[in-house]
């Protein structure tokens, strides 16, 4: 199994991508498709829209039963720790989005 969700990308990648998998929602990706056509469709996308962020989930042999590929400009980064694969949201951006909700708040 294969999730790939997409920002920001132009509707000719989401075309091409609608080929090999279904998308339920706008930029959201969801197929079965071999490791060798998995690995063709992420330097596509990489490729593709230099422009855009994507993040892939897939199934792997690994503790957790997948691995997550990440690519672009993103709030949260993938980390591995010990084997595992965690998100990690970067302080100045927690600060960030915390000072925003302050501010608007009334």
């Amino acid at each position: 199994m294969v999730v790939l969700i997409l920002q920001r990308a132009p509707a000719s990648l989401r075309g091409e991508l609608s080929r090999w998998m279904i998308e339920p929602r706008a930029g959201v990706f969801v197929g079965n498709v071999s490791a060798m056509a998995r690995d063709k469709l992420w330097e596509w996308v990489v490729r593709a829209a230099p422009e855009a962020g994507a993040v892939m989930v897939h199934s792997a042999q690994t503790e957790q039963g997948f691995r997550v590929r990440a690519y672009g400009d993103s709030t949260r980064e993938i980390v591995g720790v010990e084997g595992l694969q965690l998100v990690h949201i970067p302080q100045r951006k927690r600060e960030r989005d915390t000072k925003a909700t302050d501010e608007s708040a009334p």
